[in-house]
């Protein structure tokens, strides 16, 4: 998997090359020519997809290679357990048996979540890169195929008398506290209101008119979070405004959405989720 994971990545910088290669050649000699400054721009922003995207292929490959890692070492231990389980006197090793299981159980469930963070990168990712798909279904398989393995294992000890039904629950734990967490990084929340409203129901510290006209409107730091609606950030990427005016009171990256519409604005759409709630999950919009 891991010579996989480096012939994939050098593939795809070896082909961004190229293209950057063949957007970028041209005559050292500047020529003020309408249709080569058009190129030089569309290289320029090129270069840029390419950069983002060999960023987040190699966020990608390190994640694979950490669950490549962590199956090496379910492996490993596998073997050891097993070879336990052969040898004489299986209760006298019973305390390293369960101590083994434990760690296989430890292992499957940060793969099992790094798959989950996976998949949720590759859906709130603005870049998008064919054949992730694939990958992360084949490590899902590679997970399956495993955990199978494990429970046939778990019942041979079980039928030489070794107690490990404490050892899945906690595993089963764990892997809820996982799923809860990912969910929880998922989860933001919005609220779209005029400055009356917005006081009102305690989201801002003070309200003296709409903004851009010389007054001012903070977002208090202890502001009330009854009246915001909770959305997955995987999901939703657009939210409807319909307001003649509006501003965005919380921060969020410019280059990360866009208003849509003009008097009315219709919508406020993101385009990264990622990027958009990295400084808050908290959406704040004031129209008028």
């Amino acid at each position: 998997m891991k010579t996989i994971s480096k012939l994939f990545v050098t593939g795809f910088i070896a082909t961004a090359l190229m293209l950057t290669t063949a957007c970028g050649g041209g005559n050292k000699e500047k020529v003020n020519n309408p249709k080569a400054d058009s190129l030089a721009s569309d290289n320029t922003n090129l270069k840029g997809e390419l950069t983002e995207k060999e960023a987040a292929l190699q966020d990608f490959v390190n994640g694979f290679n950490d669950i490549q890692a962590n199956l090496d070492e379910i492996k490993t231990k596998e073997k050891i357990v097993t070879n336990a389980s052969k040898e004489g006197d299986v209760k006298s090793k019973e305390e390293q048996i369960k101590s083994d299981i434990q760690s296989i159980y430890d292992l499957m469930n940060k793969n099992k979540a790094n798959i989950s963070a996976l998949r949720n990168k590759l859906k709130t990712s603005n870049t998008k890169i064919d054949g992730l798909e694939k990958m992360i279904e084949g490590l899902q398989s590679q997970l399956n195929d495993k955990d199978a393995q494990i429970g046939d294992l778990k019942n041979q000890l079980e039928q030489k008398n070794i107690e490990l039904s404490n050892l899945n629950t906690n595993y089963q734990n764990l892997e809820q506290d996982n799923q809860g967490k990912i969910q929880q990084l998922n989860t933001a929340y919005y609220i779209i209101g005029t400055g009356k409203e917005l006081k009102e129901y305690g989201v801002t510290a003070k309200e003296g008119g709409f903004i851009g006209l010389g007054k001012t409107m903070e977002l208090k730091p202890d502001f009330n979070k009854d009246k915001f609606t909770k959305i997955d950030i995987t999901q939703v990427t657009s939210i409807p405004i319909g307001a003649k005016k509006v501003k965005v009171l919380t921060t969020h990256p410019s280059s990360s959405y866009k208003l849509t519409g003009e008097k009315p604005v219709k919508s406020i759409d993101i385009s990264n989720a990622t990027d958009f709630w990295s400084s808050s999950k908290y959406l704040v919009i004031v129209t008028e």
